[in-house]
């Protein structure tokens, strides 16, 4: 069995770490936001037919949000890792892993303190709940893909994303 070395040019680049522009972040989470921003308006409109205690209205476009979000998000990493697995099974794992290790501490910080209060405070303050909820949100996203982003980035330059890592340790 011939093993085909890498050339200098590709281990160079293989080894330098890639400069991702406006456009790969919007493309990696608009969809997501898209589907998470109108579940959350849906969820929290939906409740304001029962009760227009602002509390109630945050948590039912919390939850609406955090559903739409991640489901398309884990349609999106379950594809970029079908391409680096060898099974469906290994895909789904990996898909999982990514998901935490990319979201995990900005969706604690969000779910559990930075979003309910923001999307409180938005429908509290503003006489509308729709442009309440959609402040809160905006604010809440800022400090979230701040989080989100850094952590992007450690999972892509430790290989974790790419399979890097796991072929390193069959090696």
């Amino acid at each position: 069995m011939t093993t085909i070395e890498p050339t200098a040019a590709e281990s160079a680049d293989a080894a330098a770490p890639r400069r991702r522009g406006i456009m790969f972040w919007i493309v990696r989470y608009l969809p997501a936001e898209v589907a998470g921003t109108a579940a959350m308006v849906l969820a929290g409109l939906l409740v304001t037919v029962w009760t227009d205690n602002a509390a109630a209205i945050a948590f039912a476009a919390l939850l609406g949000e955090i559903a739409g979000f991640y489901a398309v998000l884990a349609v999106t990493i379950y594809a970029e890792q079908a391409q680096v697995s060898k099974t469906m099974r290994v895909a789904l794992g990996r898909t999982g892993v990514l998901l935490v290790a990319e979201f995990g501490v900005a969706e604690l910080l969000d779910t559990l303190l930075i979003r309910p209060a923001a999307l409180m405070l938005g429908v509290w303050l503003l006489p509308d709940p729709l442009w309440g909820l959609l402040a809160g949100k905006v604010v809440a996203d800022v400090i979230f893909y701040a989080i989100a982003a850094g952590a992007f980035t450690v999972t892509d330059k430790t290989g974790l994303r790419d399979g890097r890592r796991s072929k390193e340790r069959v090696a």
